[in-house]
């Protein structure tokens, strides 16, 4: 368990600057939409009297980094997956995931776990978790292991942003017809992200018992040499 702690955090650590920028990026975004709208309406003067638009879109920064960052792994796999009970994709990998994957050998599986593989939510990610501990440092499933936790983060932030930054646009842009249509790339980033993150969650949860049912046990060595 301190080993896969430690495994994650360090991909959790890879991924933050992207995080930061993800965030930076959308703050950037708001503040060039709130300026040009007041360009519009006021004119270039308002570019340079106008504080107050860098001042909301500093605050509304702020909010999103606190709010992100008080969110639980539970919390955000129930945005990403839309599940309250149950939410992650191991709760249903020998049930729904497993079978329909042409790669996962269901009766290699069975084989080496037992013939009664769990139907039980709870189960089935317990077991599951116990197979991607035997295959967790393997190339393929680090990789999808942390575009796994970016995404879902990014689901987190584009969420909040969605909230924190379509208040802060009906308060700070003037027009509505401009205010709606930012609030709706909000809400299309917001859907495209989720998307990104519920399929990196499945491929993770397949990859891993794809990668173990094909994976070789280590050859016994015999007990005396052979003459050659």
């Amino acid at each position: 368990m301190a080993v896969a702690a430690k495994l994650g955090k360090s991909l959790k650590d890879q991924n933050r600057w992207q995080l930061w920028l993800v965030i930076a990026a959308n703050t950037v975004f708001l503040y060039t939409v709130i300026q040009a709208n007041d360009i519009k309406l006021n004119g270039l003067k308002a570019v340079f009297t106008d504080a107050s638009n860098l001042v909301s879109a500093g605050f509304a920064l702020l909010i999103t980094t606190v709010i992100s960052n008080l969110l639980s792994a539970d919390l955000k796999a129930r945005l990403v997956f839309l599940r309250w009970k149950h939410a992650l994709p191991g709760h249903r990998a020998f049930t729904v995931y497993g079978p329909h994957d042409p790669r996962v050998d269901m009766a290699a599986l069975a084989q080496t776990y037992g013939p009664d593989l769990p139907t039980d939510a709870a189960e089935q990610n317990t077991l599951w978790y116990r197979i991607f501990q035997t295959v967790t440092d393997e190339p393929q499933i680090l990789h999808t292991h942390r575009d796994f936790l970016l995404l879902r983060d990014y689901t987190a932030i584009a969420a909040i942003c969605t909230l924190v930054y379509g208040v802060t646009a009906a308060f700070c842009i003037g027009s509505g017809r401009i205010c709606s249509l930012y609030v709706l790339l909000l809400l299309v980033q917001l859907v495209v992200v989720r998307q990104s993150a519920f399929n990196s969650g499945v491929r993770l949860v397949t990859n891993s018992l794809a990668m173990a049912c094909h994976k070789k046990a280590p050859l016994k060595r015999s007990g005396s040499r052979r003459s050659t």
